[in-house]
């Protein structure tokens, strides 16, 4: 029997279980293949819901669903954490069932958020990027009627790249719709001289940026927050005064990947286009895991998910395994609470934002309304 196991079950390792119970259909059927799926919870968490948590358009339940009911059957569905891992021995140790053997594995673990690494931050700012914090921001806006809007983005490379553009457009036009924008300063911070990795991204929200009277401040790398005086000092020894800051944390891989000598930091170096462990043999990697020069975003594990399905599949069969990842990346992207635009790029292709429209806030809306039957594999 072939032992494909899979840790971590959002959306990358979800589709990943889903495509291989599909692909594979007739050895899972022989008992000719097993595949296993690890989550360290019940449930999985679609955790672009939380960019509308604070504007009171959406709440963090509908961000949760109950993993067994996205998993095929045919998948080993474990709910337990992994402690360790050992590619030598191709082992998994888990918290409550012990070890598990494999022949082949697919890190899908994610980000984790760690803002403790800026002193202050998590005392004095707020974030959108898991349920806790999307709540606790929301509370903070509802009663935030005037002074000055802070969004600082820290971490990078962070999940959502998008997420802070659009969290600032959002705003500015919620803001209008309650009568307060003009008694609200909105001053929005980047670590690089632009406001956007992405020199396209960047070059269409600057005119947006100038039109809506968003203040943009870049080369702006924070190094401490006061939540006393409130306040945000640089690397470069300047400060900047707020009266709500949201700041875009930063974020770390997993101390398994570091530990088992995948990769520094806690993301696993993997070759860009085939995702194979570039310090171990017979693992993958996908999702925000896996060290990869685009974005951490949901399509790029979809994407990711696909490819590894397909060579997985293939070196199953004894063949030689030819699917990669080309870089595909798509991305919606609010430029308003009613209007968006759509990217779409590679590592050989750079995106080319359009004009916004509320047809594509529509779509996107739709998409998250349709993720779950994605992510099962029924669109």
């Amino acid at each position: 029997m072939t032992r494909i196991a899979i840790v971590g079950g959002g959306t990358g390792g979800t589709v990943l279980a889903n495509r291989l119970a599909d692909r594979l259909g007739p050895e899972l059927k022989r008992g000719d293949v097993e595949v296993t799926l690890v989550n360290d919870g019940p449930d999985q968490v679609y955790k672009p819901t939380f960019l509308y948590v604070p504007f009171g358009e959406a709440t963090p339940e509908e961000a949760r669903h109950p993993i067994v009911d996205l998993v095929d059957r045919k998948v080993d569905l474990r709910v337990d954490r992994v402690t360790a891992v050992d590619t030598d021995a191709k082992e998994l140790t888990l918290r409550a069932d012990g070890p598990l053997a494999y022949d082949y594995l697919v890190l899908a673990t994610g980000a984790r958020l760690v803002p403790d690494e800026v002193p202050g931050l998590a005392e004095g700012g707020h974030h959108f990027y898991d349920a806790a914090g999307a709540e606790r921001l929301r509370d903070a806006l509802a009663e935030f009627e005037e002074g000055h809007l802070v969004l600082s983005v820290i971490g990078v490379p962070h999940m959502c790249p998008a997420a802070p553009l659009e969290f600032v457009f959002m705003a500015d036009q919620w803001l209008r719709e309650l009568g307060r924008r003009e008694d609200v300063d909105i001053t929005y911070t980047y670590p690089i001289q632009r406001i956007h990795g992405l020199a396209p991204v960047a070059e269409w929200a600057q005119p947006l940026f100038d039109e809506r009277g968003i203040e943009a401040e870049t080369f702006f790398n924070a190094e401490e927050v006061d939540p006393d005086e409130q306040v945000v000092h640089t690397m470069e020894g300047t400060e900047m005064d707020y009266d709500l800051l949201v700041g875009i944390p930063p974020h770390a891989g997993s101390p398994l990947v570091s530990e088992a000598g995948l990769g520094d930091d806690g993301w696993v170096a993997v070759d860009n286009r085939t995702l194979e462990a570039e310090h171990a043999d017979d693992v993958y990697a996908i999702g925000d895991i896996a060290d990869v020069p685009t974005s951490k975003a949901g399509s790029v594990a979809h994407y990711e998910a696909g490819a590894v399905a397909d060579r997985l599949a293939s070196q199953v069969r004894g063949q030689v395994p030819t699917a990669s990842y080309d870089g595909k990346t798509i991305c919606f992207i609010e430029s308003g609470t009613d209007e968006g635009t759509f990217i779409e790029f590679s590592y050989d292709r750079d995106p080319a934002p359009k004009p916004p429209s509320q047809l594509v806030h529509w779509g996107k809306l739709a998409y998250n309304e349709s993720y779950w039957l994605t992510a099962r594999g029924l669109l």
